[in-house]
């Protein structure tokens, strides 16, 4: 029937149809209940039209189900069953329903109801299939308790024997052009992943026809299911997903005859089928969804929070967990331990750890939930201050010896005739004094720069690490009075291998600090001796130590870490940054440790020589 004909017309059919008519909306409220199904149930139209029939006994409810979603997918479908009267007595009734069609969408149902006649054989034929039925709904609530897809596919495999006495049974998917047996019943399982072209098989057959069940009993002999011996009849019922076909099930006969009875289980287990296949799919399409989910949100990089429209955190990621020092279990069921700012905006928060936080936050609409996105900023703030620090300590350090040299210079250029030749002499020996602390200051930057592009360059040799350490130390005892210098190398100290003019930078830079970081005086020591497989020099000083918590950074560019009084001894902040990369350069390492008694030891490591000396470059 076909919405949109002649209402006239249609009212008149309706009204003289013998046959009780009754047309059903997509929830199946009644629209039309004509005069018919008025004298055969006991229920007026006006009583029943706007909501559901109660006609349709508790145990047949899957039954009707079924017809109903094999009809929405196509066809349409004939059954012998049972219905309700109003005064409670069941009547034996032949049922046709089609699609109620609104242009090429279905918009509801017409059942047309008819009694049948209770001989003994019909009462006979009635009980079978109100086992069957029963025996049904149990094998849909069986199978649709199933989640699992492949699980879903080998239950209904065994459910089409069981209910339609066929000796085997099986599933095949439709994969474009192809068919896969996926699942078996009584059949080796050595058929599965089996494929055969749709166009040449049973289901194409079924396809072309437009109907939902097939009985075949030709040509079987070169089909795999003639693997079952005996095979005389194949009956088929396509399973459709979302109104198109997904798949087939094959019920094989070779002991038993088929009869209509049996086709029409098989095709409402075929709608049943198509239903519980869906909901597996989408119950995997859940489970998949949110594993990526779960595992984008594990291993995120960022840290990650959802919280609850009140603003408690409901998830907590741990990368959040490893940035905050906040673990989930800390965290779940209250705030954030860091403010939030509006959504769309970002915040910028530093915790009582020391960490910087960039912050962002999102609504979602349909949830009212917020998801809070934070990642550590701490290393590009601390390189933005130490930048900001390094341009103030160079202008500083280079202004120094800048205006000196300047002084001096214009003081050369404007009373040369009136200084004695002491005096300028002594402005001479100032200015070529401060431009070799120009030099210095300019080399270091430039090493710095060099070593930050990974572009130190050494050449590595068999060298003697006793002689360049009494070298950069020679002379160094009168330089200061407030000093004392010890240096203690045994006189067969091994050779190393290694950069020789890298390290006579890096021990006049150990050297310098160390006077440097020990305004006061006292003792510093130079000490070296072999250690397995390398050669240990460490550099003592009883100056202002170094804190714990600072014995790596100051080994990073334009750090000169803050605690005591050390901000007060100048530089750029470059020196034990380009000590550590001359150091590794040439396969070494340098480390800061506490003196005992107080003070600093610096400890550089170099590679012990081998036997046999070579000379290679090496960048």
């Amino acid at each position: 029937m076909r919405a949109g004909s002649d209402d006239d017309l249609a009212a008149v059919v309706l009204a003289s149809s013998p046959n009780a008519i009754i047309a059903l909306d997509r929830d199946q409220t009644v629209l039309h209940w004509n005069p018919a199904a008025e004298r055969l149930f006991g229920w007026t139209a006006a009583e029943i039209v706007g909501r559901r029939a109660p006609i349709v006994p508790d145990e047949l409810t899957a039954e009707h189900n079924a017809v109903l979603e094999r009809v929405r997918t196509g066809g349409q479908v004939s059954l012998h069953t049972k219905r309700f009267r109003r005064d409670g007595s069941l009547l034996d009734v032949r049922i046709d329903t089609s699609a109620l069609l609104q242009g090429s969408s279905v918009a509801g149902y017409v059942c047309v109801h008819h009694l049948t006649q209770e001989d003994d054989g019909a009462r006979v034929r009635v009980a079978r299939r109100e086992r069957l039925v029963r025996r049904l709904n149990d094998v849909v609530g069986d199978i649709n308790s199933e989640l699992e897809l492949p699980a879903v596919l080998d239950r209904i495999a065994a459910s089409l024997t069981e209910l339609t006495g066929a000796d085997a049974g099986g599933f095949v998917l439709i994969e474009g052009e192809r068919l896969r047996l996926v699942s078996v019943h009584q059949l080796p399982d050595s058929l599965k992943d089996t494929t055969a072209d749709m166009r040449n098989s049973l289901v194409g057959k079924l396809l072309r026809t437009g109907k939902t069940v097939l009985l075949e009993s030709q040509g079987l002999g070169d089909l795999v299911w003639a693997r079952l011996p005996g095979l005389h009849t194949i009956a088929l019922g396509v399973a459709a997903v979302g109104g198109r076909p997904y798949g087939a099930l094959y019920a094989l006969f070779a002991e038993r005859k088929p009869g209509h009875v049996e086709l029409e289980l098989l095709e409402l287990l075929a709608g049943h089928a198509g239903i519980a296949v869906g909901n597996a799919m989408a119950y995997q399409d859940a489970v998949r969804q949110r594993a990526h989910e779960r595992a984008v949100f594990d291993a995120s990089a960022d840290g990650i929070a959802v919280l609850d429209e009140e603003g408690r955190v409901l998830q907590w990621n741990p990368a959040a967990a490893e940035m905050t020092a906040f673990s989930a279990e800390a965290v779940l069921g209250g705030p954030p331990p860091f403010p939030l700012p509006q959504p769309g905006e970002k915040l910028t928060f530093q915790m009582e750890t020391g960490r910087w936080l960039d912050v962002l936050s999102a609504r979602i609409e349909e949830t009212g939930e917020i998801v809070v996105d934070f990642r550590d900023v701490t290393t590009a703030k601390e390189l933005e201050e130490a930048k900001d620090l390094f341009l103030a300590t160079t202008s500083h350090e280079l202004r120094t010896p800048i205006t000196i040299v300047g002084g001096f210079a214009s003081t050369l250029d404007a009373r040369w005739d009136k200084l004695s030749d002491a005096e300028r002499r002594s402005a001479v020996h100032t200015i070529a004094e401060r431009a070799r602390s120009l030099g210095q200051l300019i080399d270091h930057l430039l090493l710095g720069s060099r070593a930050g592009a990974e572009e130190l360059s050494v050449r590595m040799e068999t060298f003697d690490l006793a002689e360049r350490v009494r070298a950069a130390t020679l002379g160094l005892p009168v330089l200061s009075d407030r000093h004392t210098v010890e240096v203690v190398v045994p006189d067969r100290l091994p050779s190393v291998r290694g950069d020789a003019l890298a390290t006579d930078i890096i021990l006049g830079q150990l050297l310098e600090n160390a006077f440097k970081y020990s305004p006061r005086g006292g003792l510093i020591s130079v000490e070296a001796w072999p250690e397995d497989d390398r050669v240990i020099v460490v550099v003592d000083d009883e100056g202002v130590g170094i804190a714990a918590q600072d014995r790596e950074r100051i080994f990073e560019r334009f750090v000169q870490v803050d605690s005591g009084d050390r901000r007060r001894f100048g530089g750029v902040g470059l020196g034990l940054y380009i000590v550590r990369s001359l150091a590794r350069a040439q396969g070494g390492e340098v480390s800061a440790h506490p003196r005992p008694g107080g003070g600093t030891r610096i400890r550089l490591a170099l590679g012990r020589a081998p036997d046999i000396r070579s000379d290679t470059p090496m960048r």
